[in-house]
């Protein structure tokens, strides 16, 4: 039986002792040894060792023909065939797709790595750190976690496996919905911190943006707070009360409308807070978080105020030259007999909305009988657009603290090109695809069985995913 040879780049050739023959002679022509003889009969016996087996490994061949090498009367001889292995390796190195990235990227020419992110500003050391992590997890995955056909078929085309620089070496998920309210209400731990929940708006805003960041570092997508009016509306409630007992205290006239007006700026100045928070944190991933709020359908005054607050923020701008902010993304929800037309209760505030649309391209508008419509029941979208499905614990509709793994797109005008015509050939083609989709799709669930909570702990907090750090 003659072997196979698995070469380093995957592939397989058939074994052959002519080129274990031809690479002694190399390195006995440059350590001035002149036996072609003995350089054949060392091929010869390295031949030997590797014949009854079906596969062997570049790797095995070579520490065989060092031994053999070793303990024969060239020393010299051996010395030169491990230099020149270990020349050949580095040039062999060089060569490969991994250094070119590398370099690509130290060398700042490699403008598909640079410029592939708009959110990431590769011009900055902890970006270039994350991206070196990404080409080493893409390369790693490629070689050694992801299926053969898998791999050809990304490289050719055929599908797309997004986010290969974090997933599947990363026991990574990519977008979701944060449970705000779990966190706030039951408090936390973070870092070396307990959180407790917060007495005021202000404070629950700046915890919000530390929570932002955390779970932005531990995930690869979009992170979403959802009806964000109305999970922080019970804050808004605290620093009234505050304010309220200020006033009683000091007997001050009106004090209740007092509470309100302190309230009001009180609450204006924690959205401004948390907008500029967003807009200059970086996370671990080398970007600013790509974080979505939520909002419009709550009716409080408290829900109402924020979502004032929200608009009003945005709509003044960023800085003295009043730039539009990039993040957090904004998602007002429209709904027939709450904001939708004239006399509803928060039409005021869709008013408000739209002028904030017509100045700030912002918020997108959500269409609440339409989503439910189509997903089944209401939330806001994780990051750009992806909505979960529905999921019922116990009678009740959960959405928060739920997330996606992943996406895989399929390339459908290639099929259709493929098919030249032939609708048989293209739903054959489409069904082959979709089962090597489904399949890179499995990948990473695989990746994430067994993983511990303590790897995530901010993002694996929720009511489906709240785990203590040692549960799966």
């Amino acid at each position: 039986m003659t072997p196979h040879v698995m070469k380093r780049d995957g592939c397989k050739v058939p074994f052959t002792s002519e080129r274990i023959r031809e690479a002694i002679l190399r390195a006995a022509k440059a350590a001035g040894v002149d036996d072609a003889d003995y350089c054949a009969t060392v091929a010869e016996s390295v031949s030997q060792q590797m014949a009854g087996r079906s596969q062997v490994d570049i790797g095995e061949i070579q520490v065989a023909v060092e031994n053999q090498l070793m303990a024969g009367n060239y020393k010299q001889l051996a010395r030169a065939y491990i230099e020149y292995r270990h020349d050949r390796d580095i040039e062999r190195e060089k060569r490969g797709r991994l250094n070119q990235e590398i370099r690509g990227l130290v060398e700042q020419t490699n403008s598909a790595l640079l410029n592939e992110n708009a959110n990431k500003d590769s011009k900055v050391i902890p970006t270039q750190r994350d991206l070196l992590a990404g080409i080493v997890a893409k390369h790693y995955a490629k070689q050694h976690l992801l299926p053969r056909d898998v791999v050809l078929a990304h490289e050719r085309g055929d599908i797309h496996y997004h986010d290969l620089d974090y997933s599947p070496f990363f026991p990574m998920f990519n977008c979701m919905l944060i449970d705000l309210k779990g966190m706030l209400t039951h408090g936390f731990k973070m870092g070396n911190a307990e959180i407790e929940p917060p007495k005021s708006i202000s404070t629950a805003t700046a915890v919000t943006a530390q929570i932002i960041a955390q779970v932005a570092s531990h995930i690869y997508g979009g992170t979403t707070i959802n009806r964000i009016d109305e999970v922080l509306a019970p804050f808004v409630t605290e620093s009234f009360n505050k304010h309220r007992k200020i006033a009683e205290e000091w007997q001050i006239p009106n004090a209740e409308e007092y509470a309100h007006s302190r309230t009001e700026k009180e609450c204006y100045d924690a959205f401004q807070s948390l907008e500029y928070e967003v807009n200059t944190l970086h996370t671990a991933n080398g970007q600013t978080p790509f974080v979505t709020f939520g909002f419009g359908l709550g009716t409080s005054w408290e829900s109402r105020l924020i979502q004032k607050s929200i608009l009003r923020n945005r709509i003044a701008g960023l800085g003295k030259n009043r730039k539009t902010a990039v993040f957090p993304k904004l998602v007002f929800a429209i709904r027939d007999g709450l904001n939708h037309k004239f006399g509803d209760a928060n039409y005021d505030i869709k008013q408000l909305a739209l002028e904030c649309a017509s100045k700030r391209m912002y918020p997108d508008i959500l269409n609440y009988d339409q989503v439910v419509k189509v997903t089944g029941s209401f939330k806001t979208p994780m990051g750009c657009r992806s909505f979960l499905g529905v999921y019922e614990e116990n009678g009740e509709q959960i959405h928060d603290g739920r997330n996606n793994l992943g996406v895989i797109s399929l390339n459908l005008p290639r099929i259709a090109l493929e098919a030249k015509g032939d609708e048989a050939t293209f739903w054959k083609l489409l069904d082959d695809r979709l089962q090597l989709a489904r399949k890179a799709l499995m990948t990473r669930i695989a990746r994430l069985e067994g993983v511990k909570a303590r790897v995530a702990p901010y993002p694996l907090y929720g009511r489906r995913l709240r785990c203590p750090p040692e549960g799966r």
